[in-house]
């Protein structure tokens, strides 16, 4: 296999086709767009690899300059030499460059080459990315709506145009009143479906106890996902022991090694696994078996990714069994995925087949609507 010859960049501004508002803040709007980096790796024989992380701060530290500069100047430099699949060699020595510091070091940048990576070692070796991982166990994988933090009748509207999911995670923001009124509006059009709450750390544990004693009685409430700050594992570990819905983390789970902890504290019951903050696929991979070696259940999802990212977990999930459906709300609030040969029906997306990512990418206007962050 050839090595890596060329790593571009693509700042693009993606439209969202819906607002979309979590506890920290908007993520997009339709009049607000959504910064995503996409990277294009090319080998010496022409072999092509795609891959993309959305840049979103107020989730995370890094921002689309960030990311772009990491990639450019700090990884592109690793990159050419080596061939796509020395995904392994290539963490390693990103971990060199890059500190891991206490957790992981610039997961989003490295989950975007990550991606690249596997696309272009899948088409070198006429294999889908599921079979480089050792094989999907299931085809097809339920889709869960995203509902945005609003008021009662935008969200109640929201879950009747959602119909067809099989589930629903419903944003909430920290204030008990507003939030009660949003989820008990969601579970009169629910039908019974799992509700699953996540406030993107934005409560206190004395808040949530009063917006649990005003929705307990809903029916389908599967747990509430990382209600304190990602950096306050003993809070979530006293907030688990005050109340009966399972607990869930996620920001304050990066890596493997975070989850260790988290379990070695008692601190929760499912974990949320993302591409993203885990810096690529077998790192997310790497946490799932943590979680299912020590008892804990596994929540899918991302964050709100183009076709490419939306391809990548569908890859990963489809050889790991879920407690909910797959929060991947990409297609459900972007105007647009970049990408040709994804197929969803009613809310369940079947696992691509072709090689790499199993996605055509629509280079062309890639390139038409990418921006130079530093002028």
């Amino acid at each position: 296999m050839s090595r890596i010859r060329s790593v571009e960049v693509f700042p693009v501004a993606v439209p969202f086709a819906k607002d979309f508002v979590l506890g920290s803040g908007a993520v997009g709007t339709s009049e607000r767009a959504g910064h995503v980096v996409f990277v294009k790796i090319t080998t010496e024989d022409g072999v092509v690899g795609w891959g993309e992380q959305r840049a979103l701060p107020s989730w995370s530290y890094e921002t689309a300059e960030t990311i772009a500069v990491v990639i450019k100047r700090y990884l592109e430099p690793l990159l050419l030499e080596l061939t796509p699949f020395d995904v392994e060699l290539f963490h390693r020595r990103a971990n060199r460059v890059l500190s891991p510091s206490v957790s992981n070091g610039f997961p989003f940048a490295r989950a975007a080459v990550d991606l690249a990576l596997h696309d272009a070692a899948g088409r070198a070796s006429g294999l889908p990315v599921h079979a480089l991982l050792g094989g999907r166990v299931r085809e097809e994988i339920p889709l869960c709506s995203a509902i945005g933090v609003d008021g009662p009748a935008a969200v109640r509207e929201r879950v009747q145009q959602s119909a067809d999911y099989g589930a629903y995670k419903v944003k909430i923001a920290g204030d008990p009143d507003a939030d009660a009124a949003a989820v008990l509006a969601v579970a009169e059009v629910a039908a019974g479906k799992p509700l699953w709450l996540d406030a993107n750390q934005s409560y206190r544990p004395s808040a949530l106890r009063q917006l649990l004693g005003r929705i307990g009685d809903v029916p389908g409430l599967h747990c509430v996902e990382q209600p304190v700050p990602s950096t306050d594992l003993l809070g979530l570990r006293r907030l688990r022991g005050m109340i009966d819905l399972p607990v869930a983390v996620d920001e304050g789970s990066f890596t493997a090694a975070d989850l260790a902890r988290i379990v070695h504290l008692e601190a929760a019951d499912l974990v949320v696994v993302k591409i993203a903050k885990s810096g690529g696929i077998r790192n997310a991979r790497g946490t799932a078996q943590v979680a299912l070696a020590n008892g804990l259940e596994l929540l899918a999802s991302g964050l709100t990714d183009c076709g490419i990212g939306f391809a990548a977990a569908l890859h990963l999930f489809s050889q790991l069994d879920l407690a909910l459906p797959a929060e991947l709300n990409g297609p459900e609030l972007l105007a647009d995925l970049y990408v040709d040969g994804l197929r969803i029906t009613k809310a369940v997306a079947t696992v691509p087949d072709a090689p790499g990512l199993g996605v055509e990418v629509d280079e062309e206007r890639i390139r038409a609507e990418a921006q130079d962050l530093f002028t």
